[in-house]
């Protein structure tokens, strides 16, 4: 912060440079302004000093930061108006989630993208390439926050292990179907409700690859339209939909835009959490690839638990991936997720109806 190659010496003009006197842990400007430096092992030391300004640097490594950050906040009671600045990297720690969801914090972000211009070229093409579209990517690039749920049936690190980038070859596809959770209500193009739309194939490796996540909040119409464009672009071999919201509308809609398609029913018998769990325990045995990244699908898989969903978030886009790789792994999902309550031959957490 002070000697470092972007800190408060090198950054002055001469004329207003300050002086750095390490052994009071003392910075002292030619119009008479001191800083004081603390660090964050030892929480008392900011007990009794007062202050009408904070620089808060890298929050979130910090060895004890509520306590540290608690003691601060009594000595920040300087001048007409005390105020701090946070400079971190955005790890999801508790205090940096709580800091981000105040009203009178202002958060800003600048991703390395901002600053490629002052980065050597090598420098970037190698990290982007490597780390991009990964958890510590989004993080560390991008300037995301990101967080897993506690006891969560998906985790970043566990989609990061088995991911493969667009560029890769990947294995011919036995099949690959378009899985839809249509909006619970119809909705607009500007509305809330949103329609998830998944694309996934089973290679001849017999492992699962989630191909293109094109989810959408628009009018049934235009998420047909959408559904079949992604069935065209993939070559699919059918669109799979969930009827429970839409019953044989859901359907209908999709064959207004392509009367033909080959179309698969199912209709939910069981809970999201209970469909869920034999699709997140493919992952779990590394069987499933996300072939790129998709933050938004992502971002709601790790915030179901067996509890529930955290966050009050919808998980339109996760229902559409559990459609599809239960429909491309239907004996290692159906054996686990039946319903007692179904005959013998119909024995499946979501009954199935084919249409061609």
């Amino acid at each position: 912060m002070v000697e470092g190659e972007s800190g408060l010496l090198a950054t002055h003009p001469k004329d207003q440079r300050p002086i750095y006197e390490p052994s009071k842990r003392r910075v002292t400007w030619p119009n008479g302004a001191v800083a004081t430096l603390f660090n964050a092992t030892e929480p008392d030391q900011l007990r009794g000093p007062q202050h009408d300004l904070a620089w808060l640097d890298e929050l979130a490594k910090w060895r004890y930061a509520q306590e540290t950050f608690d003691m601060l906040q009594f000595g920040l009671r300087l001048g007409d108006k005390p105020r701090q600045c946070v400079t971190t990297t955005p790890r999801p720690t508790p205090l940096v989630r709580y800091l981000m969801k105040q009203p009178r914090w202002v958060v800003t972000k600048g991703s390395t993208y901002d600053n490629q211009a002052n980065l050597a070229p090598s420098f970037v093409k190698q990290i982007i390439s490597r780390y991009e579209g990964t958890r510590l990517g989004r993080q560390e690039l991008n300037a995301e926050v990101l967080d897993d749920a506690p006891g969560a049936l998906w985790t970043r690190a566990k989609l990061d292990e088995t991911r493969r980038r667009k560029t890769d070859k990947l294995p011919d596809m036995q099949r690959i179907v378009v899985a839809i959770d249509p909006a619970a209500s119809a909705g607009t193009e500007d509305g809330q409700a949103e329609t998830g739309i998944v694309v996934a194939g089973m290679g001849v490796d017999g492992r699962g690859y989630v191909l293109d996540d094109v989810s959408c909040r628009a009018t049934p119409n235009a998420w047909a339209r959408q559904a079949v464009a992604a069935y065209d672009l993939y070559s699919a071999d059918a669109i799979v939909a969930e009827t429970n919201q839409g019953g044989d509308m859901v359907e209908q809609t999709i064959r207004s835009v392509r009367p033909s398609i080959p179309f698969i029913g199912v209709r939910a018998s069981r809970g999201k959490v209970t469909r869920a769990e034999p699709v997140a325990a493919l992952y779990e045995q590394g069987r499933v690839s996300h072939v790129g990244s998709f933050p938004q699908l992502e971002d709601q898989m790790v915030l179901f638990t067996p509890l529930g969903i955290e966050g009050g978030t919808t998980a339109d886009r996760t229902d559409a991936l559990v459609w599809a790789l239960t429909e491309l792994f239907p004996s290692m999902v159906h054996r686990r997720a039946w319903d007692e309550d179904e005959p013998d031959d119909r024995r499946y957490g979501a009954n199935r109806v084919t249409g061609y």
